[in-house]
C-alpha cells in the first residue's frame, strides 16, 4: 500500500494487532508496525505518540459518547438511569464486527504489565468523564462521583463479558444486565 493510500490510522491499527499477536507487544516497534501498513515511521507519529496508543485509540469516542449520552437523558432520570443511558449508547462501537478486534486487543493488554497501568488509567479517565456529566446535569458531586464509579465497574463488567469467545449478546443487554447485577449487590451490601 502507498503512503497516500486513506485509512493510514486503521491500517497502523491493524497492522499493530497482527505483529503483537506474531512478535508480541515488547517484540514489535514502531518501525515495523509502520512498514506493515504501508506508511512511514513519520506517518505513525502523525497518529499516535506511541505504540501502546495504538491500543487505547479509542477513548476520545468513548468519553464523547459517554459525556453526550448523559446529557441527553431525561432530566427526571436518575445518576443511574443516565448511567445506563451512556452504557447503552456504547452499544455503537461494540459491535459485532469488533468483537474479534476487541478481544484481540484485551489479549495483548491483559499480557502486559504496561499496558495494563495504562487501561486502568484510561478506565479513571472514563469515570472523570462520568462524573463530570452527571454534576453538569445537576447531580451533587458525591451522589454523581459515586454513580460514576459504579458506571465504570459495570462498563468493565459489560466489556469483558462482550469480548468473551461464546458471547453473542449485543453489548447493550450486557450493559443493562451488568447495571442490574451491581444493584443488586450493592443492596445485599445493605
Amino acid at each position: 500500500m502507498g503512503r497516500w493510500e486513506p485509512n493510514a490510522r486503521e491500517r497502523l491499527e491493524l497492522a499493530a494487532l497482527e505483529l503483537f499477536r506474531e512478535r508480541g507487544y515488547d517484540g514489535t516497534t514502531v518501525a515495523e508496525i509502520a512498514e506493515r501498513a504501508g506508511l512511514t515511521k513519520r506517518s505513525f507519529f502523525r497518529h499516535f505518540a506511541d505504540k501502546r496508543e495504538l491500543l487505547f485509540s479509542g477513548q476520545e469516542q468513548l468519553t464523547r459518547l459517554i459525556a453526550e449520552a448523559i446529557a441527553a437523558a431525561p432530566t427526571s432520570a436518575t445518576p443511574l438511569e443516565a448511567i445506563t443511558a451512556a452504557l447503552t449508547a456504547l452499544d455503537s462501537i461494540f459491535d459485532d464486527e469488533r468483537r474479534v478486534l476487541a478481544r484481540e486487543r484485551q489479549a495483548i493488554i491483559a499480557a502486559n504489565v504496561e499496558l495494563r497501568e495504562r487501561e486502568l488509567l484510561k478506565g479513571t479517565v472514563l469515570t472523570t468523564a462520568m462524573a463530570a456529566a452527571l454534576r453538569e446535569r445537576g447531580d451533587p458531586e458525591p451522589v454523581a462521583n459515586l454513580a460514576a464509579e459504579f458506571g465504570g465497574l459495570a462498563l468493565h463488567l459489560a466489556f469483558t463479558r462482550w469480548i468473551e469467545p461464546k458471547a453473542g449478546e449485543a453489548y447493550a443487554k450486557l450493559a443493562h444486565q451488568a447495571v442490574d447485577e451491581l444493584r443488586a449487590t450493592a443492596a445485599e451490601l445493605g
